[in-house]
């Protein structure tokens, strides 16, 4: 997804869900300023839109340990904090010039991190910190990024993954898959989601497959496992020691070493899943391309956030602090309440 332009990332989302992370660093630092079927589809009516949306298009939101809610979009980072929604303009590429921001993550010191396309950048407090190749990082094209219990920041990008411990980048090496050529951007080495689990076990979602680390032991999971596909978008931990894994044509479950089809059980063709979680409840939601869905036990309701449209394009579902399900993507940020999608603009409601 190259996004400088807007009809890019259209291009490139589509493509994506239609088959379905001191040493000598030189650093840029800024203060910011002040079914069981598909008959259980649900037709939302969308409440009035302010004017203005937070972006055009979200890509990541997170709430931070301070409740705090961050949104990367096309157009940079928003914070959202009470009543008020700033930009934080000082995360920036090598000339200066707004980012395009893919994921968010938290470290253990509450530092908030993005991976963007022009680098990654963290924010401590006031302080805006901007990292890019110069400093060490493997390319400046980042896709995703997650933090681990050691305060290790994780960093996946289209050339493979890498470790910035806090005063150098160490690539991590991963095995070499396939392009997929499917995709309006993809590579041999693209690395999509990096997870850390409950019990300290990195994962990793790339086009070589789902693998683990733990113990400076890295195992291919989509080999013992059989999963029959080795474009993997994201995988997530649930709540009773297994997992659920976003592929290129469909979702799976495993637990142990018993491999589930939960696509194969739903739907009549594979169909290639993007953003995936796990709720409070242990209800797991998911998207394939525009549509919706929530799985409880064997239940599969389909949601839609307009009558008769199945839009927004969904880069990202997310359950917040007070259990408030969030679907931002393409035309904005919108919450489930009470049965219906209400889309939150920069006035809110908050």
């Amino acid at each position: 997804m190259s996004f400088n332009k807007v009809n890019s990332l259209i291009i490139i989302f589509l493509t994506t869900f239609v088959v379905s992370c001191k040493g000598q660093v030189n650093r840029n630092e800024k203060a910011n300023s002040p079914l069981q079927s598909v008959k259980g589809i649900q037709n939302s009516n969308m409440l009035h839109k302010p004017k203005i949306q937070i972006s055009g298009v979200i890509l990541a939101i997170l709430q931070d340990s301070k409740g705090n809610i961050w949104f990367g979009t096309q157009n940079g980072v928003f914070k959202q904090h009470g009543d008020s929604i700033i930009h934080i303009d000082s995360i920036e590429d090598e000339s200066g010039k707004g980012v395009t921001v893919e994921d968010i993550a938290e470290d253990k010191d509450g530092r908030i991190w993005f991976a963007h396309r022009s680098g990654i950048s963290s924010i401590d407090g006031t302080l805006v910190t901007n990292y890019y190749e110069s400093d060490g990082l493997i390319i400046n094209n980042t896709w995703c990024i997650e933090t681990d219990v050691k305060g290790n920041v994780w960093i996946g990008t289209i050339e493979g993954a890498c470790i910035f411990d806090g005063q150098r980048f160490t690539k991590f090496n991963l095995p070499e898959g396939q392009k997929d050529t499917t995709l309006a951007i993809s590579s041999t080495k693209m690395v999509h989601n990096i997870l850390e689990d409950s019990k300290g076990t990195m994962w990793f979602s790339t086009n070589a497959g789902l693998f683990s680390y733990t113990n400076k032991k890295l195992k291919n999971i989509s080999e013992e496992l059989g999963i029959p596909t080795s474009f993997i978008s994201k995988i997530v931990e649930d709540k009773k020691d297994g997992f659920y894994v976003s592929t290129s044509i469909g979702l799976f479950h495993f637990k142990g070493n018993i491999l589930t089809n939960i696509s194969e059980k739903h739907f009549n063709e594979p169909k290639g899943t993007g953003s995936i979680i796990v709720d409070h409840k242990g209800d797991v939601w998911f998207n394939c391309g525009r549509s919706i869905y929530s799985l409880s036990g064997n239940k599969l309701t389909e949601y839609r956030i307009e009558e008769g449209n199945y839009g927004p394009l969904t880069f990202q579902i997310y359950e917040d602090q007070q259990n408030r399900l969030w679907f931002v993507g393409f035309s904005g940020a919108y919450r489930l309440e009470n049965g219906r999608f209400i889309n939150i603009t920069k006035d809110g409601p908050w």
